[in-house]
C-alpha cells in the first residue's frame, strides 16, 4: 500500500470515528451546568417534598445544581407541557406523577401527548389510596359499604383532594364498578377533606395514609379498604378493594422522572441508574417514607410500559364513567 493512500484511509477512520467519539465526551461531560428539575404542582405537600429529597441526592451525585422549579396550573399539565417542549439535552426533566397519563381523558385540548412526547427515565416511589370513613359510618369495610350504598343510592358522599386527582379517579371508578351512587365532593387540597371528616360533614375520604393515620389511632377515623392490588404493610389486616369483590381494581399512585422526547439514551442511562442509587439510600427510604412514599424502582423500558398500560387503563375507566374533559 503506498503512503498517500494509508494516509487517506488512516483520515477517512478518524472522519468516521468523530461522532462516536464527540458522542463519548458528551456523555463522559454531562451535566455540565445546573438542570432543572420541574415539578407540575405547588410547592409544599408529599410530592414536591419526594423531588426535593431526590434532587438534593443527584446533585451531590452529579456535582451540578439540581433545582427545583414549581409550575403548577391546569391539572399538573402547565408544568409538564413545558418540559415536553424543551430542549431535548437532558437539562430539563419533569417530575412525572400518575395523573400525567389521563390528562388527555380529562382536559380538553391537552398541550401534549404523555407517550410521544416524553422519553421516561426511572420511576423511584408509590404511594397507597386508602378509604377512610367516620367513626359513626355504619360499614366497616368495602363489602359492607357496597350493601349500604345499595339500599341508600345516593344519599352518600365522598371527599377527595380534589378533580383529576388519583383520588378523583378512585372515587368514579368505585361507583361504575360496582353500580353506586356516591356524590363526589373534591376539595382543594387533602387537609380540607379531613376536617370535613373529622367533623362529619362527609362520611367518606380516599386519601394517601400518611395524614390520616393518626387519626385512626384516636379512633376518630376508620379505614375501609386499600386500592392497591396488595394488601400494605401499613395496615395488613385491610382489605383491598379487590378482595372485597370489585375485580380489576386498582388505583396506583407513583412518581417518576422524564425528560423531553429523543433526549440520549446516555443521559437516561446516566440519570437512571443515579436515581436507582439515590432511592436505595436508607435517608432517602426514611424520608420519604414520613410523606407517605414507598420506594419502588422501574427503569425506562418499565416505567415506560406502565405509563402505556396506565394511560390504556385509565381512559377506559375515565370514558366508562362518563366524566368528560374540561
Amino acid at each position: 500500500m503506498n503512503l498517500c493512500r494509508r494516509q487517506f484511509l488512516h483520515q477517512a477512520a478518524g472522519v468516521v470515528a468523530l461522532p462516536t467519539l464527540s458522542r463519548m465526551a458528551w456523555a463522559q461531560a454531562y451535566p455540565t451546568r445546573p438542570i432543572t428539575l420541574v415539578v407540575p404542582i405547588a410547592a409544599g405537600g408529599a410530592l414536591d417534598t419526594a423531588a426535593r429529597i431526590l434532587a438534593e441526592k443527584l446533585q451531590d451525585k452529579f456535582r451540578q445544581p439540581f433545582v427545583v422549579e414549581n409550575r403548577p396550573g391546569a391539572g399538573a399539565t402547565l408544568g409538564s407541557s413545558y418540559v415536553a417542549k424543551a430542549k431535548p439535552d437532558g437539562y430539563t426533566l419533569l417530575l412525572m406523577e400518575v395523573s400525567t397519563v389521563w390528562a388527555r381523558w380529562l382536559t380538553r385540548n391537552t398541550p401534549f401527548d404523555v407517550i410521544d412526547d416524553f422519553t421516561p427515565i426511572a420511576m423511584f416511589a408509590n404511594a397507597p389510596l386508602v378509604l377512610f370513613a367516620h367513626p359513626s359510618f355504619p360499614a366497616n369495610d368495602i363489602k359492607e359499604l357496597i350493601a349500604y350504598s345499595r339500599t341508600n343510592p345516593g344519599k352518600l358522599s365522598v371527599g377527595t383532594s380534589g378533580v383529576s386527582t388519583p383520588h378523583h379517579l378512585a372515587a368514579a371508578w368505585l361507583n361504575t364498578a360496582a353500580k353506586l351512587e356516591i356524590t363526589h365532593v373534591p376539595y382543594r387540597g387533602a387537609a380540607l377533606a379531613l376536617n370535613d371528616l373529622l367533623g362529619g360533614q362527609i362520611p367518606l375520604m380516599w386519601a394517601t395514609p400518611v395524614a390520616v393515620m393518626p387519626f385512626v389511632e384516636q379512633g376518630k377515623v376508620k379505614v375501609l379498604g386499600v386500592a392497591t392490588r396488595q394488601r400494605i404493610s401499613t395496615l395488613p389486616e385491610v382489605a383491598t378493594v379487590v378482595e372485597s369483590g370489585v375485580q380489576g381494581f386498582a388505583v396506583d399512585i407513583w412518581l417518576g422522572i422524564a425528560a423531553p422526547a429523543k433526549v440520549s439514551p446516555d443521559v437516561v442511562a446516566r440519570v437512571g441508574q443515579a436515581i436507582r442509587e439515590a432511592s436505595e439510600l436508607p435517608d432517602v427510604q426514611k424520608r420519604m417514607s414520613a410523606v407517605g412514599l414507598n420506594g419502588e424502582y422501574r427503569d425506562s423500558s418499565q416505567f415506560r410500559e406502565l405509563i402505556i398500560s396506565d394511560h390504556q387503563k385509565y381512559g377506559a375507566v375515565i370514558r366508562e364513567a362518563g366524566i368528560k374533559p374540561e
